[in-house]
């Protein structure tokens, strides 16, 4: 009888256990949420007045905890992540007074531009180890170097400066109360689109956490495109490469030849 009290208690314990974590007033969840985005656009078109553009996200986090949602614990993390490709970091060194690239390193396919908006800064929403290894967040993106490395002590410094770089030039942006709910369970996030912007597919993520877990995901398409004389210079650029190369400098004779002529002295 004993040993059949000792195999019931140990059965029943991890409910058991499970039921004293639950706040007061709080059920026990049967259904997963669910998490549904949706972009003001799905096509952004640039010109040649192109200066950079503001992307809005709407979305809706479904099957929500009340007791959870009234205090609080449900954090959306939405990111808009360019095309993926190949980059390289160069690092210069001043030899004999001349400044020349010494060392380089490749990092493989990762988002030309990345735009990120939360809820609340990124480590108060989940663990910077969760970060990591959903690569969430600009500090979590995998930038894995291919290749031979060299010195390995320097692939830290090197992905510090890729990062600190793409910031710079305005490709990855982060804005830590970019996304605000609107109403119990419905959420709006803005995301900057910069001026250089890539052309290509780009995707935008949303995803869920509660009380610090990641619970799902969602993504969508957005395409960028150029139109006008701009993509017709891209197309024969890329499909014409030779016509193109010679027109370049016919043009440019042209243009010299002209400027020779207006501005000549007598």
């Amino acid at each position: 009888m004993r040993r059949l009290l000792i195999a019931l208690l140990i059965t029943l314990l991890p409910g058991l256990s499970a039921a004293q974590t639950l706040l007061p007033g709080q059920e026990p969840r049967t259904v997963a949420e669910g998490l549904e985005i949706g972009t003001s656009t799905s096509e952004i078109a640039i010109t040649s007045d192109f200066h950079g553009a503001d992307l809005t996200i709407f979305g809706a986090v479904t099957n929500t905890d009340s007791l959870l949602l009234a205090i609080g614990q449900y954090d959306v993390v939405v990111v808009l992540e360019g095309p993926r490709e190949n980059a390289t970091v160069r690092r210069k060194e001043r030899v004999f007074g001349i400044w020349i690239n010494t060392q380089s390193m490749t990092f493989e396919t990762v988002p030309h531009s990345y735009s990120m908006s939360s809820s609340r800064m990124l480590d108060d929403v989940t663990t910077p180890l969760d970060l990591t290894d959903r690569g969430i967040g600009i500090d979590h993106i995998p930038l894995t170097p291919m290749g031979f490395l060299g010195n390995a002590s320097n692939v830290g410094e090197f992905r510090d400066s890729f990062r600190r770089l793409q910031e710079r030039g305005g490709l990855y942006v982060r804005d830590p109360s970019g996304v605000r709910f609107v109403s119990s369970n419905l959420f709006k996030a803005s995301l900057r689109l910069p001026a250089n912007i890539p052309n290509g597919v780009h995707i935008v993520r949303a995803y869920l956490f509660r009380s610090g877990k990641f619970i799902t995901e969602k993504s969508v398409p957005l395409r960028v495109i150029k139109t006008g004389i701009e993509q017709t210079i891209t197309d024969a650029a890329h499909e014409q490469p030779i016509l193109y190369g010679l027109f370049a400098v016919f043009l440019a004779v042209v243009t010299g030849w002209g400027a020779s002529v207006v501005f000549r002295k007598d």
